[in-house]
């Protein structure tokens, strides 16, 4: 897969107060890695600060809004999420559009993807717990980590944030830089295992990486 003409490439983390941290910071710290090639993720969401489901405080980089306006946006989880899909003041405020951006969730952030209507008939990937919610709200869940369709993506388990992540890159950056990027964070002496694992869970459902006259459809 030859790496696509380098474009930028803004990423909206979108997070909330109660967010797990794994799912954040993760996504957060690999997209960053490709900064070289027009990358940058950033913690996006309401107010200044959040704090996580495990008391860390960390602060607001852009306004919940900036997810409307960025390249990639992806929802991690957290212990409110249910509460936050029903707030429509908060979910009012984002206004995604496959058609020009990725967008992706995992584990209870899939469940804000339903709200929004961005999933429709697409089998969606969520934690367990979330799962009966995700249910409830039409959406057809499968027992995988990660599963893409077009410009929306879902991964389930928090260390899924690592298949959204890889996703993104693929698709914007090509497997050479991917595998870059992938290879410096994996384990010693785990690396090119590492890095095969999740090139190969996300690859089918990368079919190219796009350039800057390539429009998303869903």
């Amino acid at each position: 897969m030859a790496a696509p003409i380098p474009v930028t490439t803004r990423v909206a983390i979108v997070t909330f107060d109660g967010f797990n941290e794994l799912d954040s910071f993760i996504a957060l710290g690999l997209l960053n890695r490709l900064r070289p090639h027009g990358f940058t993720a950033e913690i996006t969401g309401p107010g200044l600060k959040l704090t996580s489901m495990n008391g860390v405080t960390v602060d607001v980089q852009q306004p919940l809004e900036f997810a409307n306006e960025a390249e990639v946006v992806l929802f991690g989880s957290g212990i409110y999420t249910r509460a936050i899909a029903e707030n429509a003041a908060l979910m009012d405020r984002l206004t995604l559009d496959p058609l020009r951006q990725l967008i992706g969730a995992q584990c209870s952030g899939t469940l804000l993807l339903a709200r929004l209507g961005l999933i429709g008939n697409m089998p969606a990937c969520t934690d367990l717990t979330t799962k009966p919610w995700v249910v409830q709200a039409g959406v057809r869940v499968v027992d995988e980590p990660f599963h893409a369709r077009g410009p929306v993506a879902t991964a389930g388990g928090c260390m899924a944030s690592q298949y959204l992540a890889t996703w993104v890159m693929l698709l914007r950056a090509g497997q050479q830089a991917t595998e870059q990027a992938l290879h410096y964070v994996a384990p010693v002496g785990e690396k090119e295992a590492y890095v095969q694992k999740l090139i190969s869970v996300v690859q089918p459902f990368v079919a190219e990486p796009l350039r800057p006259d390539t429009p998303l459809t869903p």
